[in-house]
């Protein structure tokens, strides 16, 4: 059978600085990053939120710190889980904070700036969690759908073998032997698919939370579906770990979003 793709084996690292090599990857975090504060920054955004371009910036490095802590401390957990390594990490506890090596989890990093969130509402007595949330996710799936590029280009978070083989397959070289699906790039295409809908929601002027309640009660929706490619790191009861943290989120966002609606509170400047 003849398959319409071949791996096309992009160099991992996109250019050097002197002696430093930048990687897709962290520049898929920064594209993200700059694509949130884009929005939050603009005028309407920043009339909503109640917030100078110089707070903005520090609610951005809130939420870096979150998703670096967040990210990289469910990766090590789930990696131990997975390859019962344990060990590796005690025996070389910078391990732990490799994230120079690789190695972020998307449910840990987005526990990180939900804290981050909270945390910076401390010092905004005013600006509610709802309205903070809204501005964060509406451009979010611009960066996830990156960073899945990236995943795909690294040859990482593998799908699973195709039986039998179909012809969108593809050999990757981390598993010469086996076609398996590009779940990185399945995973991509349903995260961007997430934009027009929440940009939809968002310009109805919705009650404050429903916009960041769509967006976690879809992420839930199309990580779960995503799952059905991946090759699982572990499995509970047939569900994968990406399954198990993501299905919850359906239930929450759910709940959220009628809570939302109910409060029916609305704001359009602060």
């Amino acid at each position: 059978m003849s398959h319409w793709f071949v791996y096309p084996k992009i160099d991992p690292i996109a250019f050097h600085i002197g002696p430093v090599a930048v990687h897709w990857y962290g520049l898929s975090y920064l594209f993200g990053f700059i694509c949130v504060f884009l929005w939050m920054n603009r005028p309407a955004g920043r009339r909503r939120l109640g917030l100078t371009t110089d707070e903005i910036q520090d609610f951005l490095v809130y939420a870096l710190v979150g998703v670096l802590i967040g990210g990289r401390a469910l990766f090590v957990i789930a990696d131990i889980i997975t390859n019962h390594n344990a060990g590796d990490y005690f025996s070389h506890p910078l391990k732990i904070i490799a994230i120079w090596e690789g190695g972020m989890a998307f449910h840990g990093a987005l526990v990180g700036v939900i804290v981050a969130i909270l945390l910076f509402l401390r010092k905004h007595r005013g600006l509610s969690f709802g309205v903070l949330a809204d501005e964060v996710v509406v451009l979010l799936s611009i960066g996830i759908f990156t960073t899945r590029i990236v995943n795909f280009i690294n040859d990482e978070l593998l799908g699973k073998v195709c039986l039998p083989d179909h012809p969108y397959c593809i050999l990757f070289p981390s598993d010469p032997l086996h076609y398996r699906y590009p779940s990185q790039l399945f995973e991509g295409v349903l995260d961007i698919l997430t934009l027009p809908i929440v940009l939809l929601v968002y310009r109805s002027r919705p009650p404050d939370g429903v916009v960041a309640w769509t967006w976690f009660t879809i992420y839930g929706i199309t990580r779960s579906v995503a799952e059905i490619w991946r090759e699982p790191g572990f499995t509970v009861a047939g569900l994968s770990g990406g399954q198990l943290a993501a299905l919850p989120m359906i239930l929450i966002g759910i709940v959220m979003l009628i809570y939302s609606y109910r409060r029916g509170t609305r704001t359009e400047a602060r």
